[in-house]
């Protein structure tokens, strides 16, 4: 059998201990927590089929062609109302980049900037997926300590004194994935002051924040950004259809210039169909209705995922209480290996994501998040009702 030469990217092991989970989760007679999915009966099917309709009779040519790598202009020119309405971010055109979905600006980013040994400093915990990006150009990672307010300021300065070779800060703010927490805005002028002080860049990865269903906006990182090193990204996947695979970021001309000469080179150009639909249906739409169906829906769901966690967990569980967002993030004292209470669950019929894969280093045993967006009402206390008694049952064992 050939003995393939991966280079260094690929994990040695080949792997996909989330894949795993989530694949043993899809069986039909588990109730699962475990995906990150979107509701799909708020996709407005409708409207975007009317959209695209409209896309072929005025720009189908131009739609099936070949197009700019920067994205769609009038995309882009979407975006940049967007973020200036939304998260007071002022942007000219040049510096909005359309990406294939949040996942590529991460690729591109970690492209540009991460070189093999430079540490990157992260939430602990943080965003899998982004833990995989930059782990594949050779990240050297640094946790730093967050509380229910997001990341913590003094200990993000004492990593940056102690990792002067730092050269990213990845930050999800709002509604945090996985523990649905939110960066105070004390705390993101300090982050911003922070990497202008340590000449560090900030990542700040944002694709919840329109979903708030309780308390108050809170404005972007990059608002307070007086010297270019926050770089903003986010996408359509939470409030319009992840299929679509649109994401964007904000940043430095210049940087959105090399990044979009990377972007040429591993796919020339994100979906200009897709683009173009979007920008109609923001056109032809009422978004902030749309979005807010979804943050009313997912509030919902939210607080009966908290009932039942009151109902049914045994005393002594800690849990998050997001504002907003997709998910919370669940601690059980006593339990030293998720990854086994994860097979137990299974047992119980009921399923969510162990925490281990969200640390950078050493795991947090007991942890876990749940997702609330992509479930029935019905299906949830059942759920939480089969995930309690499964903890009860891990926690009386010990």
């Amino acid at each position: 059998m050939t003995q393939f030469k991966y280079s260094k990217r690929v994990p040695a092991d080949g792997t996909d201990a989330v894949g795993a989970i989530l694949q043993a989760a899809a069986d039909p007679k588990i109730i699962s927590f475990a995906g990150g999915l979107p509701a799909p009966e708020l996709f407005p099917v409708k409207e975007m089929k009317a959209a695209v309709d409209k896309v072929f009779d005025e720009h189908g040519q131009e739609a099936m062609q070949y197009g700019a790598a920067k994205g769609v202009t009038a995309l882009r020119e979407v975006i940049q109302q967007h973020v200036k309405e939304k998260e007071d971010v002022d942007s000219e055109l040049d510096n909005v980049l359309v990406t294939t979905g949040s996942e590529q600006a991460l690729d591109l980013v970690g492209k540009a900037f991460v070189d093999p040994g430079d540490t990157v400093l992260v939430e602990q915990p943080t965003y899998l997926c982004a833990l995989d990006v930059f782990r594949s150009y050779g990240a050297n990672f640094v946790g730093v300590e967050m509380d229910e307010e997001g990341m913590k300021m003094d200990a993000l300065e004492e990593a940056l004194k102690a990792n002067p070779d730092t050269k990213l800060v990845y930050t999800v703010p709002n509604f945090q994935n996985p523990t649905g927490r939110t960066m105070t805005a004390e705390r993101r002028k300090k982050l911003a002051e922070l990497a202008e002080k340590y000449d560090v860049y900030v990542l700040e990865d944002n694709p919840y924040g329109e979903i708030r269903f309780a308390g108050e906006h809170v404005p972007a990182v990059k608002s307070f950004d007086k010297s270019g090193h926050v770089f903003y990204m986010s996408t359509f996947s939470k409030t319009l259809a992840p299929g679509f695979r649109l994401g964007w970021l904000v940043a430095d001309k210049d940087v959105v210039n090399k990044l979009t000469v990377l972007k040429q080179s591993a796919d020339l150009h994100t979906d200009n169909l897709a683009q173009f639909a979007v920008a109609q249906f923001f056109a032809d739409n009422d978004v902030d209705a749309h979005v807010k169906e979804i943050s009313d829906l997912y509030g919902k769901r939210k607080n009966l995922m908290l009932e039942g966690i009151k109902k049914y967990f045994p005393a002594g569980v800690k849990y998050t209480d997001p504002e907003g967002g997709m998910f919370l993030w669940v601690e059980v004292p006593g339990v030293d290996d998720t990854v086994e209470l994860f097979k137990d669950c299974l047992k119980h019929n009921v399923a969510f994501v162990p925490g281990d894969p969200f640390f950078a280093g050493e795991p947090q045993p007991g942890a876990f998040r749940l997702n609330y967006s992509n479930m029935q009402e019905d299906q949830i206390e059942a759920g939480l009702k089969r995930l309690g008694e499964a903890l009860t049952a891990a926690v009386n064992n010990k």
